[in-house]
């Protein structure tokens, strides 16, 4: 009999209804190799939301997957008519997004080898050539809770979700937004020192919003 390898802690819930122990139980033979990437997974949450108007039936449910481990955040989701379809849907944009992140991780090292072994630069072509810049703060290890409803009146519902998160630099960003599959990602410029927001445009573009933050003597004279 073949043991299967799961991650520390998979957590499925359902909103506006409950989740059976049958599909718990295939949640969890599906995620039991998504650790096969090499990436250190503490807990994966998985959220079920059941979509309570018959005109969206081929949206009627909507699978979110949220990986926590010592590293960015990544995250897929998808909706279908049926939940078996979007976890199936949303299990493969998981591993594209997971093999994305262990490349990217494994490409990191081989930089950092070369660098490491004293090959000079100037036997690198000038794209190639790796910039001295601040080791990245140690990444923090987020933890979710059940998510709050902070803002409800009639079918606009706004939820509350709080992660702690280290400064990192636009680059790290930009890598965290494609690993979410959002359309924007804030974070802490780790340059700056500024909250900033990475957004999608058009095409393969992306935009950037700082925030500039007012001290009391400030916003007390611009009043």
């Amino acid at each position: 009999m073949t043991t299967l390898h799961v991650p520390a802690e998979i957590v499925v819930h359902g909103r506006h209804f409950e989740v059976s122990q049958r599909f718990r139980d295939h949640v969890a033979t599906k995620l039991a190799r998504v650790d096969r990437f090499g990436i250190t997974l503490t807990r994966i949450d998985v959220e079920v939301t059941k979509e309570a108007n018959p005109r969206q039936s081929e949206r009627a449910f909507e699978v979110e997957l949220t990986c926590v481990g010592r590293g960015p955040v990544i995250r897929a989701e998808a909706a279908a008519d049926d939940k078996y379809a979007a976890l199936d849907v949303a299990y493969a944009r998981l591993e594209e997004r997971l093999r994305r992140a262990a490349e990217r991780r494994q490409s990191k090292h081989r930089r950092h080898a070369t660098h490491s072994n004293g090959l000079s630069g100037e036997l690198l072509p000038p794209a190639l050539v790796p910039t001295a810049r601040p080791e990245p703060a140690e990444p923090v290890e987020a933890t979710f809770s059940e998510p709050d409803v902070v803002y409800e009146d009639g079918p606009i519902v706004v939820r509350d979700k709080t992660h702690p998160s280290a400064p990192m630099t636009v680059s790290e960003a930009l890598h965290s937004l494609e690993l979410v599959g959002h359309d924007f990602f804030l974070f802490l410029d780790s340059e700056t020192n500024s909250p900033t927001v990475v957004y999608k445009r058009r095409g393969y573009d992306y935009g950037l919003l700082r925030l500039q933050v007012a001290d009391a003597g400030q916003a007390e004279a611009a009043s």
